[in-house]
């Protein structure tokens, strides 16, 4: 197929993806309603432009994915953000008790010596509750979801809207700004970590 056809194919396709990235967001928070300190809980239908971008990705002098349509696996994706590394865990531990899961992982760096993006991903079947006759035949089997505190999240958005500039094209002074930023919050993260529980193991 080629990139038009992707294309073309991801637009008849988009509305509903939509409609059904609606629907979930109402789902998962009605799954996670009784835990605590959710800041957000969102949706979305992946753009067309970073459907193809990504649809185009090449590994090792090959195309990555011989049918986007069904082997992008984050053409749903939902997130919910919430205050404290704790707070990731929980909620972890409960979408695991609601939805059924294709793939989980820890993303962090790959150095402890570095710092970057960290977050908890999850590639989980879309539930029935969500889909119909009508939009199951036009949807995915399946959508990622992740699961960030805060800082992560804001850090993330932060380098994200920075446009994925390669990292090898970026000069040593902005290598090394964007660690930092990253390393900040990272202690954010640990340091709120620790008053909360000890705040919370106080009488």
């Amino acid at each position: 197929m080629t990139v038009s056809k992707f294309d073309a194919a991801y637009t008849e396709r988009l509305g509903t993806l939509e409609l059904v990235a609606g629907r979930l967001q109402e789902h998962i928070a009605s799954c996670l309603k009784h835990c605590r300190r959710i800041d957000r809980i969102t949706a979305r239908a992946k753009s067309k432009v970073r459907f193809l971008a990504k649809a185009a990705k090449i590994e090792q002098g090959v195309v990555k994915y011989s049918d986007p349509i069904s082997q992008i696996q984050d053409q749903i994706g939902a997130r919910v953000v919430t205050f404290y590394l704790s707070d990731v865990t929980a909620i972890a531990t409960e979408v695991e008790r609601y939805f059924r899961a294709i793939e989980s992982r820890i993303i962090v760096p790959d150095s402890d010596s570095e710092f970057g993006y960290f977050g908890k991903h999850y590639i989980f079947f879309l539930p029935e509750d969500v889909l119909d006759d009508e939009t199951r035949s036009r949807c995915p089997k399946f959508f990622e979801l992740q699961i960030k505190t805060l800082f992560q999240h804001a850090w993330s958005e932060a380098n994200h809207d920075l446009g994925y500039k390669p990292f090898a094209d970026l000069t040593s002074s902005q290598r090394r700004r964007i660690a930092f930023t990253a390393a900040q919050a990272w202690g954010a993260d640990h340091i709120f970590g620790e008053l909360i529980a000890e705040l919370s193991d106080s009488p």
